[in-house]
């Protein structure tokens, strides 16, 4: 067999390697329930010639992949056998009744301790694709954190031809130091956090990285094939690009929702986020290597991993095919790491499938509209310290200038025992306290306030969010992520949000329904969701950098009128503080 011609249109292909090997399960019935057991413990493990003890899942680095079907069951327990305190959080699951199984420090539990467990149990409803869990406790997601892949139900396949493998494509950081002790140190000193030394693709972060040539990933793939890869950013603090040399992806799916199939030679991806593509290969063996490599998005000021990561796609010689010739490699090529203008034209680009048997439910009435600064700002230096931070004080980030204070007891257990003196108020603000030009030059004053503050909604209310970024110490994009609910992206732009010029152009018939987005830098994007989940759920920024510095808050959704309404009483197993 003759090698192909490199430059024929180009597709998309891939085959698990090593670890992550096909994904082939029996087919179940229609709904079932799945348990799982998470040891959470420490193990060695050596990149970039650095050999470190990280705490992990099962002793798997990325940890092992959660599977099942839409209308499934899953009880996870969870066993800590390390010394660090520990959460789960199932990123993406509408956890609909089940909050006290969503997972945030704080937030919706009290940490797992030492030598204690604690089973999450929930129901996946209405959700198919690839999400993702992770810690979510302090900067701990940095080495715990794994894929969850739903698939369609029994009965149902996917609005495209089924692919001929799937394979996850894990994005992550890497550090030389413990990230714990990064973080600690920074809130310490008022400082920003010492940045990753690399970022991993499924573990390894390849090799454009000195001594990593063997910890690179490889895919390899057949010609002629359909493959889909499962994206998942769990980087910590860096939305990324992600190309694979001469080859175009379709994306078909975000964050569990099918989308109207699109194709592109790069995709953007931000923390939080998933993202499915297609990536049909080149119909005949191409004497060639090509590399899949992923850097960064960055708006803001300051230092940045500004690293590249690479994989290999591989194809497999075919079995008459013999030749000597040395195997070209090709690069992608990425945008420039501030392209503004791709990364607003690419997300623009996600519709909603919204056909008949998946139909987009966006609110076309609201109830409730809110508009939230986010962004970041300053707090004062203790007495007698030295703070490394803007003109000697600390760095901080808010929304609405409001730095929310995790308290030292869970806010949902507080909720719902009404016990809530002395934990929060519900006072959140609902416009900017301080008004400006966001978005052109910053006020002198860039202090924020520092306080537990939520915002109640009454079940069912229809929300309108306006999220607008802010010029504050240099305007950043920021994916804010909301626990609990899937919300739909109505409008985006730059500048300062208009209500009487920007809602003429809202989409409200088949807008990207995600539950992380990027806040454009130097603008604004809003969002609708319905307050059908009853409990307390979480909204920060992806970064995690951000969200320890404040950039956080929660909602308070009541209870309904109906049994099926409310939110049930707390497990037995549920963590105290």
């Amino acid at each position: 067999m003759a090698p192909c011609q490199l430059f024929l249109p180009a597709s998309m292909a891939v085959r698990l390697f090593g670890v992550f090997a096909a994904l082939i399960l029996p087919e179940f019935g229609f709904c079932m329930t799945r348990n799982y057991t998470f040891n959470i413990v420490q193990q060695n493990v050596t990149r970039l010639c650095h050999t470190k003890s990280i705490i992990s899942v099962n002793g798997r680095y990325p940890g092992p992949r959660i599977v099942a079907r839409e209308g499934d069951q899953l009880l996870v327990k969870v066993v800590n056998h390390v010394s660090n305190n520990i959460t789960i959080h199932w990123h993406g699951i509408r956890q609909l009744r089940s909050g006290w199984s969503d997972g945030p420090a704080y937030v919706t539990q009290c940490p797992i301790r030492t030598n204690q467990t604690y089973t999450y149990n929930f129901t996946i409803t209405g959700q198919r694709g690839t999400l993702f869990w992770h810690a979510h406790i302090s900067w701990m997601r940095a080495t715990i954190h794994g894929p969850i892949i739903i698939l369609p139900k029994h009965n149902e396949s996917y609005p495209f031809k089924k692919p001929y493998k799937e394979i996850p494509i894990i994005f992550g950081e890497w550090w030389n130091a413990d990230p714990e002790a990064v973080i600690n140190q920074a809130l310490q000193t008022g400082a920003a956090p010492n940045v990753s030394d690399a970022y991993t693709i499924n573990g390894f972060p390849g090799p454009l990285y000195n001594c990593s040539s063997k910890d690179t990933y490889k895919l390899k793939v057949k010609p002629g094939k359909t493959y889909m890869l499962r994206l998942i950013n769990a980087a910590m603090n860096d939305e990324l690009f992600f190309s694979i040399a001469n080859h175009t992806v379709t994306i078909v799916e975000a964050d569990a929702v099918y989308i109207k199939p699109f194709q592109t030679d790069v995709v953007l991806i931000t923390p939080g986020q998933t993202t499915n593509v297609l990536l049909k290969t080149k119909p005949c063996y191409p004497n060639a290597t090509f590399l899949m490599t992923a850097r960064p998005y960055f708006t803001g000021q300051g230092t940045i991993d500004n690293t590249t990561v690479a994989g290999i796609l591989e194809y497999e010689h075919p079995l008459n095919h013999t030749s000597n010739t040395k195997k070209m490699v090709f690069k992608p090529i990425l945008p420039p790491i501030n392209d503004t203008t791709f990364v607003a034209n690419f997300t623009k680009k996600f519709r909603s499938l919204n056909n008949p048997n998946l139909t987009a439910s966006v609110p076309q009435t609201v109830d409730r509209r809110f508009y939230f600064t986010v962004g970041l700002g300053s707090s004062p230096c203790p007495k007698n310290t030295t703070c490394q931070g803007p003109n000697g004080t600390k760095f901080a980030a808010s929304v609405n200038n409001v730095s929310f204070a995790l308290p030292t007891t869970a806010l949902l257990q507080a909720y719902f025992t009404k016990k809530s003196n002395g934990v929060y108020t519900t006072d959140f603000p609902t416009n900017p306290p301080n008004q400006f030009n966001y978005t052109g030059t910053p006020p002198n004053k860039t202090t924020v306030s520092n306080a537990t503050r939520l915002l109640v909604l009454q079940f069912n209310t229809s929300v309108e969010l306006v999220l607008q970024d802010t010029s504050i110490l240099g305007a950043e994009s920021h994916p804010l992520h909301l626990h609990g609910f899937n919300f739909f992206v109505v409008g985006q732009g730059f500048g300062n949000y208009n209500p009487n010029r920007d809602t003429a152009n809202f989409n409200l018939v088949d807008p990207v329904e995600r539950n992380t987005f990027g806040v454009p830098a130097g603008g604004w994007v809003a969002i609708r969701f319905l307050a059908d989940n009853p409990g307390v759920w979480f909204m920060h920024c992806h970064f995690d950098v951000h969200t320890s510095w404040g950039l956080r808050m929660a909602w308070i959704v009541m209870d309904g009128p109906l049994p099926n309404q409310k939110l049930p009483a707390p497990p037995s197993d549920l963590p105290t503080c």
